[in-house]
């Protein structure tokens, strides 16, 4: 019999400096669930996993779950208990992973690996907190609602546009060039790598406040009565998302919500359009519109069509509009004259030819 060997202690959050935008979205997406997830996006050593496991902390009695690159759909949403089917001829469902992330964080590295329909599944569950499995002649439900946060590196490919509008907040990391603070991030690493709950017992205190924060915000949001807000932040919402070029209305809602938790998170009695603008970046960074980055817009290739021949007064005529949008003007062909093959052997009607006199 062999003995689990003890998880390690995470890294506190509150402990974590250098990436004020990952801190945010994250903070958001735990305050509401709801906005979809979070997307981080940036290169490997940027504390991407460190900042999603030290999330679950911070949530009382919060599991903290990850998804396997090679896990099925089956592993995902749940299944048929086989098991219970054989042994007493009933039907029972086998939870899965995101039944085990309920009241929790469900993290997947490198999700852009995955395949479609395991994104699709996650990404329904994270907005709409529940999970529907209808297969293998079972008809289940079960409440999910989890914060979603999911990894990707660029350089390995992304996701579809369809599948990125469906998060609901997106940041990029890059590479700390401070020296100063590289050092101080490095310093702080090798001290809790040191003495794990020596360096989590000098940030109980701050750790003991996020999370307080974080329970109180949570209320207000799940609370009967909403933040108030003015017509000013319906104009700034729409201004942003226009200017960014948006497909659809998710961004404006996730937008509106997104300020909602800023605010319940800061204690703010409105939303302002202050928290509109500050939200706004990790609303759009992956919903924004080549063309609306200052980016030149793909141009499709110009049309263009054989102009007919001048005529004696030199003026030429365009036929552009007689002919279909790339069609090709005919091109001369070269056709050789193909010889007849003659018989191998020689027709028996064929006629002889007269013997030669000498």
């Amino acid at each position: 019999m062999t003995t689990a060997a003890p998880m390690p202690v995470p890294f506190p959050f509150a402990a974590i400096t250098g990436q004020p935008q990952l801190r945010q979205a994250l903070l958001l997406a735990a305050v509401d669930p709801g906005l979809g997830g979070v997307l981080i996006e940036g290169p490997r050593g940027t504390a991407k996993t460190t900042a999603a496991r030290a999330l679950a902390e911070l949530l009382p009695g919060a599991p903290f779950v990850t998804l396997p690159l090679g896990a099925s759909l089956e592993s995902l949403v749940g299944t048929l208990d086989l098991g219970q089917a054989l042994a007493g001829h009933a039907l029972k469902f086998a939870p899965g992973l995101l039944a085990r992330a309920h009241g929790g964080v469900l993290y997947v590295d490198e999700i852009n690996l995955l395949p479609d329909a395991l994104i699709d599944s996650l990404l329904d569950a994270a907005a709409s907190g529940v999970n529907v499995v209808e297969r293998d002649g079972i008809s289940h439900r079960h409440a999910a609602r989890f914060v979603l946060v999911g990894t990707m590196n660029p350089e390995e490919g992304t996701l579809r546009p369809q599948l990125l509008d469906r998060f609901g907040l997106c940041v990029q990391l890059r590479n700390i060039e401070d020296a100063a603070e590289r050092q101080a991030i490095v310093r702080a690493r090798l001290a809790f790598d040191a003495d794990p709950q020596g360096f989590r017992a000098k940030h109980a205190q701050a750790e003991a406040e996020l999370a307080a924060a974080l329970v109180s915000a949570r209320a207000v949001v799940a609370g009967a009565s909403a933040l108030p807000y003015g017509d000013e932040v319906h104009e700034a919402v729409g201004a942003l998302c226009i200017a960014a070029q948006v497909d659809g209305l998710r961004a404006d809602l996730v937008m509106l919500r997104s300020a909602r938790a800023l605010a319940a998170w800061e204690g703010a009695a409105a939303i302002t359009a202050d928290h509109v603008q500050r939200v706004a970046e990790a609303v759009l960074l992956h919903r924004r519109k080549p063309e609306a980055e200052g980016a030149a817009p793909a141009q499709a290739p110009a049309r263009q069509a054989p102009q007919r021949a001048a005529d004696k007064n030199g003026a030429g005529q365009d036929n552009a509009g007689d002919q279909d949008w790339g069609a090709m003007p005919p091109e001369p062909v070269g056709i050789e004259r193909v010889k007849p093959l003659r018989p191998l052997i020689p027709s028996q009607t064929a006629p002889q030819a007269a013997p030669k006199k000498a």
